[in-house]
């Protein structure tokens, strides 16, 4: 079993469970004790659980102030992002009008896009926009302040530019989900871009990986009934009666 398969076995038993031992673990999911241990520790580094005396218990919820770099994300759960971005893509359509935001799912929604569908796109990601063109495909790139940290333009020059379009589809990242506090991120300018560019759309995803969940960040850009989310894991019930959910789960 690959370890970010048994990561989110680990993940779904304790969320479910509430706690669980190492010795449920080891027999629910056929490897050591020595395996699951190790596994505790990476998940509670992760803030996906708690680890305790002889097992691992629930994070209701985490509050988070900073940001990892384009690098360091990119490292990060890529089977879940690729087969999360698979099915984003399949979504698109000839004749759509399409905002990709900034982020490491977004630019493997990016690769997987067919150059074949004729739809026109909108992003504020510079490696984006450069493998759109590189596709052939009709693409806008938002101008504004360029942030470093996640090679996204931001600001209120680049929340102008949204302004002037309406999109068919829009595909938003996020740092975080939760029912009450909605989708956040770490930074005003760049929760300004989500929020105009969801105001702007028809229909809005936001993609986003397991790890996602029960985090909040700074700042909320959209309450969470305002998007679809596009997952790689089964979610909690509270999550589906807040907003619509489809669960990629991976073969």
């Amino acid at each position: 079993m690959l370890t970010q398969e048994r990561y989110r076995l680990i993940t779904e038993l304790v969320e479910n469970n509430i706690t669980v031992t190492v010795a449920q673990l080891v027999k629910e999911l056929g490897v050591s004790e020595a395996t699951i241990r190790r596994d505790l520790s990476a998940l509670d580094e992760l803030g996906k659980i708690k680890r305790v005396h002889g097992g691992a218990t629930i994070v209701e919820e985490e509050f988070l102030t900073h940001e990892d770099d384009v690098f360091t994300k990119h490292t990060k759960c890529v089977e879940q992002k690729k087969a999360i971005a698979r099915y984003a893509a399949s979504t698109i359509q000839d004749k759509d009008f399409v905002y990709i935001d900034a982020g490491t799912t977004t630019e493997y929604l990016v690769d997987s896009i067919s150059k074949d569908v004729a739809a026109v796109y909108v992003t504020n990601g510079i490696v984006h926009a450069k493998k759109l063109i590189s596709k052939g495909l009709k693409t806008y790139m938002v101008g504004g302040l360029v942030k470093p940290l996640t090679e996204a333009v931001v600001g209120s020059d680049a929340a102008l530019f949204i302004r002037k379009f309406n999109f068919t589809k829009a595909f938003i990242g996020t740092n975080g989900i939760h029912t009450e506090y909605g989708y956040t991120t770490v930074d005003a300018e760049e929760a300004l871009i989500k929020s105009e560019a969801m105001k702007h759309s028809y229909m809005s995803f936001v993609l986003a990986d397991y790890t996602k969940f029960g985090k909040v960040n700074a700042v909320t850009f959209a309450p969470i009934e305002k998007a679809c989310i596009v997952t790689d894991s089964r979610v909690k019930d509270k999550y589906r009666e807040a907003t619509l959910i489809k669960e990629v789960l991976q073969k």
